[in-house]
C-alpha cells in the first residue's frame, strides 16, 4: 500500500484545522455564559470559571503532561492529544451539570500547550530556516480565525438551538482534524532520544527567560484590557448586541492579519520587530477609551487591538522555539503555557483593579503601562541575547 506524501501546505493546513477547533473551545464559552448560568443553575460570575480554570490549567498541567510524554514520538503524540479532546468535547456536549462541563475543560486545557508546542515544533522543522516564522504563524493562524469566526458562529449556534451543539460541532471538526492528523502527519523521530533533564536546562537560557519575562510581566497587559471589552465598548462607544458583534469580528480580522504578517519576518529580525510592535500596542491601547466614543473608530481601534495582540504572539512563540534549541521537545509546549499564563495574570490584575475602584480608562492605561515594560525587556534582550540563535543560513 502506497502511502500519502502529504505537502508541507496541507500538513499546515490540517495543523490550522486543528488549532482552530482547540482555539474555538478555549474562547466560544464568553458568549455562552448567560445559557450555561441558566441551564445549569449556578451564577454567571461562577460560569466565569469556565474561563480562568481553563487558562490555570493549560499553565500547569501542560507542561506536565507534555514532560510525562516526551518520550512518545510526536504522531502519535498528536493523534492521542487531539483523540482527548474530541472526548473532552462529547463530555461536555452532554454535562448534566456544572461540575461535569468544568472537568471537560479541564482536559481540554491538560492537550492544550502540548498540542500546539507539537505542531509548532513539526511546522517549524518541516519549512525552510527563512519561513520558519511564517509555519509558526500559521499554526497560530487557526486560534485567531476561531476568534474571528469560530466564536462568533458558536454564540449564535448557541443561542439559536442549544450550548450542546457548539461542543458537538467542535467535536466534529475534532473527528475531522484527527482523520487528517492520522494521515498526513509526518512521522518524525529526533535521532537522539529527548532528555527530559537536558530539556529542563531550557530554564537556564537567558534568551528563553527573557522572552517569559516578556510575556508573563509585559504581554499580560493586553488580558487586562481585553477581559473588558465588551463593557468598554458599552460604556464609551454606547454599542448594543449587535455593534459589539462587529467590533469583535474587526478584533478577530485584525488578529488574523497581525498574525499572517508577522508571520513574515526574517528570524534575524525578530527582537528589533517585537519592539516596534509593543509599542504600537502600547498605543492602542492608551489611545483606546478616549477614540471609541466614536462608534466607527471603535471598530478601527477593535481591529488595531486584534492586530497587534496577535500580531506580537508570533513573534514571541518564534523567539523562545528558536532561542531554546536545548528543548526541541519542551520548548513550543512552554510557548504555549506561559500565554495562558499571561492570560490568567492579566484577567485576574484587571478584576482586583475593577473592584478596587479603578475605572475602564484607567485599566487601559496601566494595561498600556505593563506593554511599555514588555517593550523595555525588549529593547534589554535586544541588547544580551545570542544573534547567533536566530541567524539565517544563507
Amino acid at each position: 500500500m502506497t502511502s500519502i506524501q502529504p505537502t508541507r501546505n496541507l500538513i499546515l493546513a490540517i495543523f490550522m484545522i486543528s488549532t482552530f477547533a482547540i482555539g474555538m473551545t478555549e474562547y466560544v464559552v464568553t458568549g455562552l455564559l448567560t445559557q450555561f448560568a441558566a441551564d445549569l443553575n449556578v451564577s454567571v460570575s461562577t460560569t466565569g470559571l469556565l474561563l480562568s480554570v481553563y487558562a490555570i490549567s493549560v499553565a500547569i498541567f501542560g507542561p506536565i503532561l507534555r514532560m510525562v510524554t516526551i518520550k512518545i514520538s510526536p504522531k502519535p503524540l498528536l493523534i492521542s492529544l487531539m483523540g482527548l479532546f474530541i472526548v473532552s468535547n462529547m463530555m461536555a456536549a452532554m454535562a448534566p451539570n456544572f461540575e461535569t462541563l468544568l472537568v471537560s475543560r479541564l482536559f481540554s486545557a491538560a492537550m492544550h500547550a502540548p498540542f500546539f508546542g507539537l505542531c509548532m515544533s513539526i511546522a517549524y522543522n518541516i519549512s525552510p530556516p527563512t519561513k520558519g516564522p511564517r509555519a509558526i504563524a500559521a499554526v497560530q493562524g487557526g486560534l485567531t480565525i476561531a476568534v474571528m469566526l469560530g466564536v462568533p458562529f458558536g454564540s449564535y449556534l448557541g443561542g439559536f438551538l442549544d450550548w450542546g451543539y457548539v461542543f458537538w460541532f467542535i467535536s466534529a471538526l475534532g473527528v475531522l482534524a484527527l482523520v487528517g492528523l492520522i494521515l498526513c502527519t509526518p512521522n518524525q523521530k529526533p535521532e537522539i532520544a529527548p532528555n527530559l533533564k537536558q530539556e529542563l536546562t531550557i530554564f537556564k537560557n537567558k534568551n528563553v527567560l527573557l522572552i517569559l519575562a516578556i510575556i508573563v510581566f509585559g504581554f499580560s497587559g493586553v488580558f487586562t484590557a481585553y477581559t473588558f471589552i465588551e463593557p468598554m465598548l458599552r460604556e464609551f462607544a454606547g454599542l448594543g448586541v449587535t455593534g459589539i458583534t462587529v467590533a469583535f469580528f474587526c478584533f478577530g480580522l485584525g488578529a488574523v492579519i497581525g498574525n499572517f504578517v508577522s508571520g513574515r519576518i526574517r528570524p534575524d529580525f525578530l527582537t528589533e520587530r517585537l519592539i516596534l510592535a509593543l509599542a504600537i500596542l502600547a498605543m492602542v491601547l492608551v489611545a483606546f477609551t478616549f477614540m471609541i466614543q466614536l462608534t466607527p473608530l471603535a471598530f478601527v481601534m477593535c481591529f488595531l487591538f486584534g492586530a497587534g495582540t496577535f500580531g506580537t504572539t508570533p513573534i514571541l512563540n518564534s523567539k523562545i522555539i528558536l532561542g531554546g534549541k536545548e528543548a526541541p521537545s519542551l520548548s513550543g509546549t512552554i510557548a504555549a503555557s506561559v500565554f495562558n499564563l499571561a492570560n490568567s495574570i492579566g484577567a485576574t490584575l484587571g478584576t482586583l483593579l475593577l473592584h478596587s475602584g479603578a475605572n475602564y480608562r484607567w485599566i487601559t492605561i496601566i494595561a498600556a503601562s505593563m506593554i511599555i515594560l514588555g517593550m523595555i525587556l525588549t529593547i534589554v534582550t535586544n541588547k544580551v541575547e545570542d544573534k547567533s540563535l536566530f541567524a539565517v543560513e544563507a
